[in-house]
């Protein structure tokens, strides 16, 4: 794994790093399934939003298969995964406090969701 220096972000900036890659693997879920976010309490850097752990929503959109950037940036690998936008009611996130027809869209990879009990 190579560190990425100072002098190296003016190129990665402008060329970027692709994340979506031409892998086949089977989604998880479709649009429509209830999905719930695991609760992930890690000490080492993760894309998912705590406001959302434990939550319950519904998945919008499958977006394709895309390296996850848990595993990608610590350098154990691009572990491929689709991933969905999720919808979930600003109830279901701030109880009370969220107006009724709130709603937020997340995007979350695979390993982030389990099917809603």
């Amino acid at each position: 794994m190579k560190m990425l220096t100072t002098a190296m972000v003016p190129t990665v900036l402008a060329t970027g790093d692709p994340a979506r890659v031409d892998i086949e693997v089977t989604p998880k879920f479709k649009a429509g399934d209830k999905v719930t976010v695991v609760n992930l309490n890690q000490i080492e850097h993760n894309r998912l939003p705590a406001y959302i752990r434990g939550k319950v929503g519904t998945v919008t959109a499958d977006h394709g298969v895309f390296v996850f950037p848990d595993t990608s940036a610590h350098g154990k690998g691009p572990k491929p995964q689709h991933v969905y936008t999720v919808m979930f009611t600003a109830r279901e996130l701030w109880g009370e406090a969220g107006h009724p027809k709130d709603r937020m869209y997340v995007d979350a990879w695979d390993d982030y969701l389990d099917p809603a009990s």
